[in-house]
């Protein structure tokens, strides 16, 4: 073969399009190809779920800024040793502040982490796997809930995400179940296709976001019935106001029943459980 006619072949064989189009990742990352995108990201996880024998999940929400009380008092005690390098200065002063609010949230972590003990210890038998707990997957709250599921040997799913300060996952969940997602809209249908149950601890953006999404699908019955419970009412009364909502005629009175408030994790699990109970004695 003359020179001139290898070239030709080999320009035709490391030609992009000569890829097979499964192994085409330029291909895929193309603005046109973003259906095919989200239908890989759907599937992709009802692929492994349907073969870990998922049959449904337990949501837990919350803040990754919730840590461990030893976490929390080291991140005080930095930010303060901080600030006694330059007492007058106003952002090293906020620092301490908002230090201080992180640590009287770390019962949250506990809390979390002790709840998803219960909620796993006694559903995962015979290779069915029920009310496995699924987090976003990162640290904080993630990180608690996964942990308790750790704690009692049973299997745990986290849903990551793609964020422009990458999120790495927590150690906790169960390898074969971590997932990685691009799209915020199939990562919360993920959430709560298989949902019995939402648990949301006090968070920022994220966790109002995936509480309100949840939510509003109850409100228009377009998910299934599940308990919505919120931990803490103290943080969740001065967050969101609900009833100034109803009275606004902005929501309906009824809506009200949408969610209840726990403040252990023995009052979240019973509150869960007693919804299926009655569900199950309806029928």
């Amino acid at each position: 073969m003359d020179r001139t006619k290898q070239e030709r072949l080999d320009a035709i064989l490391s030609s992009p399009s000569y890829r097979l189009a499964e192994e085409d990742t330029q291909l895929l990352r193309h603005a046109d190809m973003r259906s095919v995108r989200i239908q890989l990201e759907l599937q992709k996880v009802e692929l492994y779920l349907n073969r870990h024998q998922i049959q449904s999940t337990i949501v837990v929400f919350g803040g990754t800024q919730v840590v461990e009380r030893p976490e929390a008092e080291r991140k005080l005690l930095k930010a303060r040793q901080a600030l006694a390098e330059m007492p007058e200065d106003p952002p090293r002063r906020r620092a301490v502040q908002r230090a201080e609010r992180i640590l009287a949230k770390a019962d949250y972590y506990d809390a979390a982490r002790e709840f998803c003990q219960l909620a796993s210890q006694t559903c995962q038998d015979e290779g069915k796997c029920d009310y496995v707990v699924v987090t976003g997957g990162g640290p904080g709250i993630m990180e608690a809930a996964n942990r308790g599921a750790f704690d009692v040997g049973a299997k745990s799913i986290g849903l990551n995400i793609t964020l422009p300060e990458e999120q790495q996952p927590n150690a906790y969940v169960t390898p074969e179940l971590c997932f990685l997602f691009h799209y915020f809209a199939i990562r919360k249908m993920h959430f709560l296709m298989r949902a019995k149950g939402l648990l949301v601890f006090p968070g920022g953006f994220g966790t109002l976001d995936e509480l309100f999404d949840a939510l509003t699908l109850r409100q228009t019955q377009r998910m299934q019935p599940i308990p919505i419970v919120l931990f803490g009412q103290d943080f969740w009364s001065r967050v969101i106001d609900f009833q100034f909502l109803c009275d606004e005629g902005v929501i309906a009175d009824q809506d009200l029943e949408l969610f209840h408030y726990a403040e252990t994790a023995a009052e979240a699990w019973d509150l869960i459980s007693r919804f299926h109970e009655q569900v199950s004695e309806d029928f």
